[in-house]
């Protein structure tokens, strides 16, 4: 069993509901398993082989199925690049490199060396917006596009926020559920098949619990490739209004977008965020 699990039950059932997924992936895809320093990365690949690469990079407690929805139509004018982050509940190996060092721009070197690639745009949510966005900034030669979605090491991280929805994760299988609807925003009918998987994840996984580093005023005034930036304006775990501030004003040629009413799970920028990526 990984250390990143609970018990060894938990992560068979995570990796066969994962794999039901990929299973179900509405496109034709290629699994592709690339050697890194950290361990094995795996990438799921898609989309005709000349079109512009997006690399794509999911959120913590999750895996690249997250972009199953926008596969479809995406994959029409891109190739798509969706890596499972290590150290998360995907198909990578269980390493975390240290975030406070160059250690995920150099596994992430490893992966696009490994894929081929010289240069893409990113894509990027929640943790996997961090890691876009440190690449972008230790590597600015390699990344077209920056798209980051509700993304990390921007806004300041809001403990005192999160702390009334985290206090029902105790409870059991209905305290999660109450937690994740909280910490997403998620609380529509329609969104209830999402929450069961969210919590169904977190009761086994043991998500990394530090504290994002949170990049310079100087760091950010670097990106000079096109940025996107959408982030809910009621995200309890990371002050929107503060990652919108300072991208305004260290990134002017950004485009930011904060939407009202919605929390961390920002659902149903697809066609947004894929108008960015073909420019």
């Amino acid at each position: 069993m990984s250390v990143i699990y609970r018990s060894a039950a938990g992560e068979r059932e995570i990796r066969r509901r994962y794999r039901e997924a990929l299973e179900a992936w509405p496109v034709p895809a290629e699994q592709v398993r690339v050697p890194t320093r950290e361990g094995e990365t795996f990438v799921l690949v898609c989309g005709p082989e000349d079109a512009p690469p997006v690399v794509l990079l999911h959120g913590s407690g999750a895996d690249s199925s997250v972009w199953a929805g926008d596969a479809p139509t995406w994959s029409r004018h891109l190739r798509m690049y969706a890596v499972d982050l290590v150290g998360e509940p995907g198909l990578s190996a269980p390493a975390r490199p240290a975030l406070d060092s160059d250690a995920v721009a150099l596994w992430l070197d490893d992966v696009m060396a490994g894929l081929g690639l010289s240069r893409a745009a990113f894509v990027g949510m929640s943790l996997g917006g961090w890691t876009a966005l440190d690449h972008a900034i230790r590597r600015p030669g390699r990344v077209e596009r920056l798209a980051l979605v509700c993304p990390g090491g921007i806004g300041r991280q809001t403990p005192l926020r999160m702390a009334p929805a985290m206090a029902w994760t105790p409870f059991g299988r209905w305290g999660r559920l109450r937690s994740v609807r909280a910490v997403l925003g998620l609380h529509e009918p329609e969104h209830a098949p999402l929450v069961r998987d969210v919590a169904a994840v977190f009761g086994e996984f043991r998500p990394r619990t530090e504290t994002l580093p949170v990049f310079s005023d100087a760091a950010l005034r670097g990106l000079d490739m096109p940025v996107l930036a959408v982030m809910g304006g009621k995200d309890v775990m990371i002050d929107s209004a503060d990652t919108a501030r300072r991208l305004r004003a260290h990134v002017p040629h950004a485009d930011v977008t904060v939407l009202p009413g919605v929390g961390h799970a920002v659902i149903g920028q697809g066609p947004a965020v894929l108008d960015f990526l073909r420019g």
